[in-house]
């Protein structure tokens, strides 16, 4: 046992009890005595007796169950510490039962969540290595087919070297895209990215966002509009290049599961305390109920059968999910199935000030 004592949080309830009783019965017996006439016992000495008897006990039995009990006691808490977090060293040692049963109950509801939440994270950790293997198996295995294809004898064939390598650079800015955006998931995850907040118009960046995805929508008959015409801007105060990505990969996701033919509308409205919220709606797919919790998670495709066809690295929606929580903002999802989409996020509105207000005189 460990030299170092914890402090000891003593209980005389059993001992005090215990003593009350045998004092009873010790009286009781005399008083039986007395009433038979074996013995003669003055009230006064009874009372003596009673007093005397009860204090005897209650030291006998509060030093025996303290040594009885709080050495094994003693020894569970040692035990315990072992695979505790915390020390239960520096804890009272309670030899009494109805608090050491607390505690130990408390401990197990304890221990029983950890164990659930560490099963909840190996079967994530499983799940993810499971992902990030297949994600990047695919490039690889594109890559090196072309690659050996060519050094067979292809690469003579100069119609067929160049479509070869063409394909096998698709399949290294693949690998490229996966280990940026993973880089980029670490670095929010670890707080090491810092945000370079600035003013600007969301509206006009959601313009940019539909520019530079116009011909991709293109292809499917996908259009990009607002909601409405905004005449006037609405400035925000965050990093506009996360922002800027952040728009982009919804638009993008929203162009990849919309369906032909289909609307792709952005809205952007007004919230209390000085807050906007951008919202990304389509009328494509729409998404299961059961998939929406994990929406965010790294890897995570609605695509159950693992089809790839689509592109893009898997780390869209996660990489969102990261951008606007290190604004400490909030970003929301609703969908239903074959009907469609919205996602939004919230941003920081820039306040209004009289100062900007140009003077016009008369």
């Amino acid at each position: 046992m460990s030299n170092n004592k914890a402090p000891q949080k003593n209980s005389y309830r059993f001992a005090f009890r215990s003593s009350i009783y045998i004092s009873l019965v010790f009286v009781t017996l005399l008083t039986l005595l007395d009433y038979l006439a074996l013995i003669s016992v003055p009230v006064y000495i009874l009372v003596g007796l009673l007093l005397i008897s009860f204090t005897i006990c209650f030291s006998v039995i509060q030093y025996r169950v303290k040594r009885f009990i709080y050495r094994r006691i003693a020894r569970i808490y040692e035990d315990v510490s072992l695979i505790e977090s915390s020390n239960f060293e520096d804890q009272e040692i309670a030899t009494d039962m109805r608090t050491l049963k607390e505690q130990v109950e408390r401990f197990a509801r304890n221990k029983k969540t950890e164990i659930e939440t560490l099963k909840v994270r190996e079967n994530y950790r499983k799940e993810f290595l499971g992902n990030i293997s297949h994600e990047l198996k695919t490039p690889l295995f594109t890559v090196q087919g072309y690659i050996d294809t060519l050094i067979d004898g292809a690469h003579k064939d100069k119609v067929i070297r160049k479509k070869y390598l063409l394909r096998a650079q698709k399949g290294v800015d693949r690998l490229t895209y996966i280990v940026k955006d993973m880089d980029m998931i670490t670095r929010l995850e670890a707080g090491d990215m810092s945000l370079d907040k600035e003013d600007f118009d969301i509206v006009e960046l959601v313009e940019q966002v539909f520019d530079q995805f116009e011909m991709k929508a293109a292809k499917n008959n996908i259009s990009l509009v607002f909601d409405m015409k905004y005449e006037d801007k609405i400035m925000v105060h965050a990093d506009k290049e996360r922002i800027l990505q952040v728009v982009a990969n919804l638009v993008v996701n929203s162009i990849k599961y919309g369906k032909e033919n289909g609307t792709t509308e952005v809205a952007i409205e007004d919230l209390i305390n000085n807050k906007v919220i951008v919202r990304v709606t389509d009328n494509g797919e729409g998404i299961k109920k059961d998939y929406i919790p994990r929406l965010f998670e790294r890897f995570f495709r609605v695509d159950r059968t693992g089809s790839r066809k689509e592109g893009g690295s898997g780390l869209g929606l996660s990489i969102v999910k990261h951008i606007v929580e290190a604004h400490n903002e909030r970003v929301y999802v609703d969908s239903e199935l074959g009907i469609g989409s919205e996602f939004s996020f919230t941003l920081e509105k820039v306040a209004f000030n009289i100062e900007d207000i140009e003077v016009i005189e008369d």
